[in-house]
């Protein structure tokens, strides 16, 4: 466990510096020790690609002690901190959620708000910042210093759910940030003038998805530092990209 503080001590230090931190979005073994090796100083693991790689689905429908096991063999080979999507929470009660997670020795964890589990429910701000305030207390109380992730998928969801989905991002990643989220994750961003106005909202990094070859659709990452954005991570995009160029590579050799 004194290894597992360390290590959240490292990434809580990383959000806090003011520069940009860029965790590659891993999914076994392999890809952790590729990325680690490249000279990334940590490293997050995501839910899609692992499920992909699993032959499994995303939203929650992997078995969360598969999941697990996924997470504490990366954690074992790198020695960087780790952080884990955890979708909004595989049904578990945020102690029990945390205490997982560190026995697995992630030090940081995505939280979002659409529970898969319950038909793609969303949850209302107040009870997803409830959930994310739960969280931080039991890893207060275990004197870790974990990094959490709040995401919201107000801005993916849209007009068909909210009437500003940007206003109702920037209220979510504001509670969030109140309830002790240490980064937030607007999922969905794809312009200059919606991470102006969410960077404007919290004083914690804000989280974009990008593309490793392509990069974000407000621009490269000497634009996205400029406009405010501290965090980024692939997301699937990666893992997806390394598909496509290698089905093109191996299609040269089919007869």
């Amino acid at each position: 466990m004194s290894n597992v503080k360390a290590l959240a001590a490292t990434l809580t230090e990383q959000h806090e510096s003011g520069q940009v931190l860029i965790l590659p979005t891993v999914w076994d073994t392999w890809s952790a020790d590729v990325a680690a090796e490249a000279g990334f100083q940590a490293l997050t693991v995501g839910s899609h690609p692992v499920a992909d790689a699993l032959g499994s689905a995303d939203g929650e429908h992997m078995d969360f002690v598969h999941y697990l096991e996924v997470i504490k063999r990366i954690t074992e080979t790198v020695d960087v901190p780790v952080s884990a999507d955890v979708e909004s929470g595989y049904g578990l009660e945020p102690a029990e959620l945390i205490q997982r997670l560190l026995e697995a020795g992630a030090v940081g964890a995505n939280i979002e708000d659409v529970v898969h589990s319950e038909n793609s429910r969303v949850r209302d701000r107040a009870e997803h910042a409830d959930y994310i305030a739960a969280a931080r207390q039991v890893a207060d109380e275990a004197e870790i210093s974990f990094v959490i992730n709040g995401r919201t998928d107000a801005i993916k969801l849209g007009t068909e759910v909210f009437p500003d989905p940007l206003a109702e991002a920037a209220e979510r990643v504001a509670l969030m940030e109140e309830a002790g989220a240490r980064a937030v994750y607007p999922v969905g961003v794809s312009s200059a003038a919606e991470i102006t106005r969410l960077v404007q909202a919290v004083s914690v990094p804000v989280n974009l998805t990008a593309h490793p070859v392509e990069g974000h659709a407000a621009g490269d990452v000497a634009t996205l530092k400029e406009l405010g954005a501290r965090r980024i991570t692939f997301g699937p995009l990666w893992q997806k990209w390394l598909g496509e160029v290698s089905a093109q590579q191996l299609s040269t050799w089919i007869p």
